[in-house]
């Protein structure tokens, strides 16, 4: 018999029988772990009090609240009230049987009703069996079974709950499936989700099974992804799992992605008491803005600025309003700032951060204990909590505090794990690697992220340790320091193998909106070994090198987008200056892109690359560290094969420029899903000698221009170019075709 039907008989039995009386007595049966007194404390009964119907009701209505009790009976006589109560069994033990990890044990059990030495229901079980079956799912176990066994002891009235669970084989995605008016291809969509499918060697990522938040991520990246592109109307309609008959799942996403939108007009209202002078910068963006494709993250970054400025003003208590009139494809935007209500944050609660320390949160939000309540920075903060990827779900409230002008916020979360096994292998005209990384995001839930990686290739096998603390010292800078070793075997082309081992320190901070300045301390131990057939120049190097050199880089980033980028520009500076050095090299590079998108689809790029090295003090440059033209910036010319030559070896330059232009050609068989194209034109030279005069410095423009050709393989992402060298050196080697192969485990 249900709770709802005994309260009901039991009202229906007082309505008839009970008017209001005073109770001169309780006599209470049936209870044997829960003393008379305590059950008089839960249902607020007293003797020598005056009790109606209402009052009984209650109080049945707060035993039976508790949880304590299988069963409850009231009944009056003769200004006495008898209650009978037959006790639930307490629950000696819940045991997990058929789960090896306890990580998935402990989220089980902490999400459970029922607890050790707590009261034992059979609702509560039921609900938790279902919420068991909800977690093995979201976690890829979609063909667990539960098998659920109870030991009772009748004496000691407690019961002991056993769980044993057949995980069974995890879910696998076969294949992701875009459906409906998504506009873009599906190699770009499959390049942007987390989920992965399945294929046999992928036997370390958990990327491939079917994951409930995995699936959340991926439906909010795609969202993202198309509004920040002009889609302002898209809609992720559903995404659901469809079930082969192999035993397989397939995860489809249905997007519809509508027509692209352009900014239009924008409009700033400000209360009448504002300066309208301090909201100058808001208006040269408005300006900028017109006419361009629309887009979320500047519409985000518009509401900061807003934000800003009010606070430097001391403008502290404000609301933003958006509102937005569509023009056919032209969005009209009206920004409305007005005085909100004056409220202080009294309190922030964080909430299930069972292994995450409070500092991680504390660190990101900007909203503190004592500041003025503000509803952009605010819902800004919580943004900000949610992109570290360390929950599974962040949830808040806002309530009123202690006094009207105050509120605390709740901020519950549920944590989810942040490791990363993975590994790679890659083939092509450039040689075959092999390599793997264990990632930690959040170590000793402190928000440090720790990875060690490691690569071999033909020549050389690199291995790194990484370490970033964010928010160091409670300020914005992350303190990053880096272990590596590295070994780079020539012995048998060129007659000379180094070995390098190197230790960094630094950090990096953002100095201004989006421009990164980042300096560190870098030391490292170099041997340098040849054999009878290097050059004599080389020979002359042989030895044991220590550098202590302070780097640093400017960063200046205004991309729409650090993935797949179509507009926007970037530019970077880097240089290495000599602390104690045995050359005293010193090393400047600089980078600029950009990025211009010429119709709906077609993005042109163009990037400008300037790398020199020289010493100070006239020594030469060790062939280590000479210049190297990066592979992929010079396409129709095999790998390190270009550039000054000692003993017919490649020795590379005191300099190296390259400028890359290139178009992405989207109406080439748009059809075919999986497949990109480009137009591209390299430019490049390496050329100077320091350590010997008589070698040629090879000073010659080299250039060349071809087709790109992407393909998201059922193996792996495989690229191609096919390309015509137009201008070169006699003695550089070319190469028509090149290709690359690289695949995840």
């Amino acid at each position: 018999m249900s709770f709802l039907t005994k309260l009901l008989i039991f009202f229906l039995y007082f309505t008839f029988n009970v008017n209001a009386e005073i109770l001169e007595n309780i006599e209470i049966t049936g209870n044997k772990r829960i003393s008379k007194e305590t059950i008089m404390v839960l249902g607020d009964i007293s003797p020598n009090k005056d009790f109606n119907k209402d009052d009984l009701n209650k109080s049945f209505k707060n035993l039976y609240e508790t949880n304590f009790f299988q069963d409850i009976k009231f009944n009056t006589e003769n200004n006495v009230l008898y209650i009978s109560v037959v006790e639930n069994p307490i629950i000696e033990e819940i045991v997990f049987n058929g789960i090896k990890k306890s990580s998935l044990v402990d989220l089980l059990y902490e999400s459970m009703k029922l607890k050790n030495r707590n009261s034992y229901t059979e609702i509560y079980l039921k609900d938790d069996l279902g919420l068991i079956e909800s977690i093995l799912k979201q976690n890829g176990y979609y063909f667990a079974k539960i098998e659920t066994l109870l030991e009772t002891d009748d004496t000691l009235n407690s019961i002991k709950i056993i769980l044993n669970i057949d995980l069974g084989e995890k879910a696998k995605i076969k294949k992701i499936v875009f459906l409906g008016d998504k506009k873009i291809k599906d190699k770009k969509l499959l390049e942007l989700i987390a989920s992965e499918e399945h294929k046999f060697w992928k036997f370390i990522s958990n990327k491939v099974y079917l994951n409930q938040s995995l699936i959340d991520l991926d439906k909010s990246l795609l969202e993202n992804f198309y509004k920040n592109r002009g889609y302002y109307n898209v809609k992720i309609l559903n995404s659901f799992a469809e079930f082969d008959t192999n035993g397989f799942f397939k995860l489809i996403f249905n997007i519809d992605a509508g027509k692209k939108y352009y900014f239009n007009k924008f409009s700033l209202n400000l209360p009448i008491d504002y300066n309208q002078n301090d909201f100058n910068k808001i208006k040269k963006t408005f300006n900028k803005l017109e006419n361009e494709v629309y887009s979320l993250n500047k519409l985000n970054k518009i509401l900061t600025e807003i934000d800003t400025i009010a606070s430097i003003r001391l403008y502290d208590f404000i609301n933003v309003d958006v509102a937005e009139v569509i023009e056919d494809d032209k969005i009209n935007f009206n920004f409305t700032v007005s005085d909100s209500e004056k409220f202080y944050v009294e309190k922030i609660n964080i909430i299930g951060n069972f292994n995450t320390i409070e500092d991680v949160f504390r660190n990101n939000l900007i909203v503190d204990e004592g500041d003025p309540f503000n509803k952009i920075l605010y819902n800004k903060s919580i943004n900000q909590i949610k992109s570290l990827g360390f929950f599974k779900e962040v949830d808040t409230e806002v309530i009123e505090g202690s006094t009207p002008n105050t509120r605390i916020i709740n901020i519950s979360i549920e944590e989810k794990p942040t490791g990363e096994l993975s590994l790679g292998a890659g083939i092509g005209t450039g040689g075959a690697s092999f390599g793997g990384s264990i990632t930690e995001k959040n170590f000793l839930g402190k928000g440090v992220a720790l990875n060690s990686n490691f690569e071999i290739s033909e020549e050389s096998l690199k291995g790194s340790i990484n370490y970033a603390q964010p928010y160091f010292n409670n300020t914005d800078n992350t303190l990053f320091t880096s272990l590596s070793s590295t070994e780079t075997d020539y012995l048998t082309t060129s007659g000379y193998k180094v070995s390098n081992i190197r230790f960094s320190i630094g950090t990096k901070f953002e100095q201004y909106e989006n421009f990164y300045f980042s300096p560190e301390i870098d030391f490292s131990l170099e041997d340098l070994e040849t054999n009878s057939s290097a050059s004599s120049s080389l020979k002359k190097q042989e030895g044991n090198y220590n550098d202590l050199y302070f780097n640093y880089s400017l960063d200046l980033d205004s991309r729409n987008s650090s993935y797949n980028p179509s507009s926007g520009n970037r530019f970077t500076f880097y240089q290495q200056l000599p602390i104690s050095s045995t050359n005293n090299e010193i090393v400047n590079s600089i980078t600029l892109s950009k990025y211009i998108p010429f119709s709906n689809d077609l993005v042109g790029r163009s990037s400008f690359y300037f790398k020199a090295i020289n010493s100070l003090d006239g020594s030469d440059v060790r062939i280590s560290k000479r210049a190297k033209i990066p592979y992929y910036r010079l396409r129709g010319f095999k790998k390190g094969r270009i550039g000054p030559k000692d003993n017919n070896e490649y020795v590379g330059g005191n300099y190296v420029s390259a400028i890359n232009l290139s178009t992405n050609l989207p109406k080439i068989l748009s059809s075919f899903e999986n497949i990109d194209f480009a137009y591209f034109v390299d430019i490049a030279n390496v050329w100077g000698v320091d350590y010997d005069s008589s070698i040629d410095d090879s000073n010659v423009i080299r250039s060349s221009t071809g087709v790109a050709m992407e393909y998201l393989s059922p193996i792996g992402p495989l690229s191609f170019s096919l390309t015509k060298p137009l201008t070169k050196k006699s003695s550089d080697q070319t190469e028509t075709f090149r290709f690359n192969l690289g695949t995840s485990f």
